[in-house]
Formats: structure tokens, sequence, C-alpha cells
């Protein structure tokens, strides 16, 4: 008897199936495994939560590849949300023009989601 089938997910897919934690290197270099990921939730039917808490280093590759995400969500009505703080992708988001598109919370609207 052979051992269970198992689906196998990126580490960085939860089981939930709507979250999607960014790892510490969004770079070129992962970029191919950040779009696995992510293309696996492109079609989920509720809103997915994209986690950057982690995220140390981003790069354009990284950027494009969430903001294609992102357009390719929305165009078929479907939300992205965030989760968390980086200051690595703010930077970056802001400095590639990337701020409409991502439409990351500002820390002003970070703290009046998350006060009681």
């Amino acid at each position: 008897m052979g051992a269970p089938h198992r689906t196998h997910l990126p580490p960085n897919v939860s089981r939930g199936g709507g979250a999607f934690a960014l790892a510490a290197e969004c770079t070129v270099a992962a970029a191919e495994s950040l779009k696995t990921g992510l293309a696996k939730l492109l079609n989920h039917s509720s809103i997915v939560t994209l986690d950057i808490s982690a995220v140390q280093r981003i790069d354009t590759a990284g950027l494009q590849v969430i903001a294609t995400f992102i357009r390719e969500r929305e165009s078929h009505g479907r939300k992205v949300q965030w989760r968390g703080a980086a200051p690595a992708v703010s930077t970056a988001t802001e400095l590639l023009g990337l701020s409409a598109v991502l439409k990351l919370p500002t820390p002003a609207t970070q703290a009046v989601e998350t006060t009681p």
C-alpha cells in the first residue's frame, strides 16, 4: 500500500486557500516561484490576502508579478487585500510608480483598519 496522495502547494500558499505569504526575498531569482504560487490563487472565488510582513527585499520582477496578479484578479471582479507591512515593498512601489496598481495601505489607513 502506498502513501496517501496529497496535493502539494508551494510553501507560501496557505491550505485555507485565500492567503499567500510572500517570502523574505521577492527578487528576479524567485519570480517564477512567486508567479506559480500566485497562479494557484488567480481564480479563487473569495478575497485573496497577500501577506507582505516577511518581505525584506523586492525588485522590479517581484513587483511586476504581483501587479500582474492583482490586475488579472481585478479584471474578473476578484479582490486582493494586504496583510502586514514591509518598508521594502512600500519604497519600491513608490519608486516604480505602482502605488495605484498595488493599492498598498498607507500607515495611516493601516492604523485606522487595526484600531478597535
